[in-house]
């Protein structure tokens, strides 16, 4: 009998010593398909045992079916048993994935023989308390979730696709700073959420967050034979999110990450110079005076949340030269707008004119900026050969407005252009202030925008800079080239020269006085008006 009780106490005291120890020797599980078994710990999930003991903060960035979750409510277990007055907190997506944790807690607890076990004082699907004082409690994801409560560990399960998680961090940190821990477990859900940032934050060293990489590969009954038919059974956006924590081939960004981080490497640079009182016009190259420009600008709200934001491109090299990012006011901004218009050539300017934008558009009409982009005001850019600038219109013509109006109809139609020719990599982007934004530039409910907490006034600007390029400007551009080649066509028949050598006209030595003018009948007519 004595021999008994001293190797209890000699198991008991390797229990409370080594999680690995007690949950590989006395912890069951439910398997899926065979039902209770011992949890068989694979090396990679002692690993992760010793990591949560040792360190306050973990993050795992995880595979699917890696049994991180089961692993999780076995670390609580050891917590609760061997420890007094441990309050666990689990948080999850919803209620009844948060409840299977704690059942997992329960299944393992019911399995352990007898001199393991303690006093319960509460059992039920959402919690379970010992006599000692401690306890695990399961909660669905809210933003009040985890406040008020002194915890000693707090699970968050699928971190990335809890909503306003940030909110929820932020409110449990007042009670982990006493010294709880925590352990926030998710597959990849893409970039720029909350989950990310931690985790991008814990491989700069700039939070306290221990990482922890679990790759598909890492389970030891995984080959290339089962990542090949997840392909199949999820398709390989689905699967690349579930199997490869490869943040930038998970999540529904409008442009394919892997592109972006492509022009991340490849293309983006430091301007050669960052001008203006603020420094936010960052400049690549200044003005060639033999090239054609495009200035587009998106006006901030005005109410502090978002920017005002300027992308200036080279025409025919879809090149991006020059770039603004600030909050000036609306006349100040107009005033920019010209100065850096009229710099780069005289270049055609375009302006948001939603809401605000219409300030700084007056600006610009008052001051008579000639280069001024109008669109039809009836047919909104669904009818792109209407799309003329202000050297063609004049600001009282009713059927044009000053500007460029993103709505319902438009929006879509610059978005897929933007997407188009960034994927093609048919445009040269230098800014990593852009990329950045494209980055968290989401599909959500059937809609484009920018994550929560981050602004898309770059995205927007550039997506219109591509449209307007490639629509009016092409239109424009054909127009005038259809123009002069049917010039060309009745000038040769009434007896003259190509008037693109030099307009020489008539008789050789004795050219006409107005190589434009033509003899109609008995009439004579001035062409030239064809070429305005």
């Amino acid at each position: 009998m004595q021999n008994i009780k001293t190797a209890i106490k000699r198991e008991y005291s390797k229990c409370l010593k080594d999680p690995v120890h007690f949950m590989r020797k006395y912890c069951t599980i439910q398997h899926p398909k065979k039902g209770k078994v011992k949890f068989d710990l694979y090396p990679f999930q002692e690993k992760c045992l010793t990591d949560f003991k040792d360190n306050r903060y973990n993050i795992i960035l995880k595979a699917r079916q890696l049994g991180i979750s089961t692993l999780s409510a076995g670390y609580s277990l050891w917590l609760m048993l061997f420890h007094n007055d441990k309050n666990i907190l689990v948080i999850a997506t919803g209620k009844e994935t948060a409840k299977n944790l704690v059942t997992k807690v329960r299944v393992m607890y019911d399995g352990l023989p007898q001199w393991l076990k303690t006093n319960t004082e509460e059992i039920n699907k959402l919690s379970l308390r010992f006599a000692n004082g401690s306890q695990i409690k399961a909660i669905a994801s809210n933003e009040s979730a985890g406040r008020s409560e002194a915890l000693s560990l707090l699970i968050i399960d699928e971190a990335a696709f809890i909503d306003k998680v940030d909110t929820i961090w932020t409110a449990a940190q007042q009670t982990l700073a006493t010294g709880g821990d925590s352990i926030v477990l998710s597959t990849p859900n893409g970039v720029g959420n909350w989950f990310h940032q931690q985790w991008i934050g814990a491989e700069d060293g700039t939070n306290e967050f221990n990482t922890i990489r679990l790759h598909w590969s890492d389970h030891p009954d995984r080959d290339q034979t089962w990542r090949d038919e997840q392909d199949k059974v999820l398709g390989p956006s689905q699967a690349a999110q579930e199997c490869d924590t490869d943040f930038l081939t998970s999540g529904q960004s409008v442009v394919d990450p892997a592109i972006l981080q492509w022009y991340k490497e490849k293309m983006s640079c430091d301007p050669i110079e960052k001008a203006g009182l603020d420094r936010n016009l960052w400049i690549w190259e200044y003005p060639d005076y033999t090239k054609d420009y495009i200035v587009v600008a998106d006006v901030a709200r005005g109410d502090g949340s978002d920017f005002s934001a300027t992308q200036v491109f080279e025409v025919d090299d879809m090149k991006q030269v020059a770039e603004y990012k600030g909050q000036l006011g609306t006349t100040d901004y107009g005033n920019f707008l010209i100065e850096l218009a009229t710099k780069y050539n005289d270049a055609l300017l375009v302006v948001e004119n939603n809401n605000i934008g219409w300030a700084t558009l007056q600006t610009i009409i008052d001051r008579g900026y000639k280069n001024t982009f109008y669109m039809s005001k009836d047919l909104q850019v669904v009818d792109v050969e209407h799309q003329m600038v202000s050297n063609k219109y004049r600001a009282q013509d009713k059927q044009m407005v000053p500007g460029f109006s993103t709505t319902m109809k438009t929006k879509p139609l610059i978005i897929a252009k933007m997407e188009e020719y960034t994927r093609e990599k048919l445009v040269k982007l230098h800014s990593n202030r852009l990329i950045d934004e494209l980055f968290v530039y989401i599909y959500h409910n059937s809609r484009t925008e920018a994550m929560g907490g981050y602004n898309d006034d770059l995205v927007m600007s550039y997506s219109i800079a591509l449209w307007v390029r490639d629509t009016a400007l092409r239109l424009t551009k054909d127009k005038n080239e259809h123009q002069q080649a049917m010039m060309n066509s009745m000038l040769t028949l009434n007896g003259n020269n190509d008037f693109s050598k030099g307009f020489q006209f008539g008789t050789p030595g004795k050219p006409q006085k107005n190589p434009y003018e033509m003899e109609i009948g008995k009439d004579k007519e001035d062409l030239s008006w064809l070429l305005k």
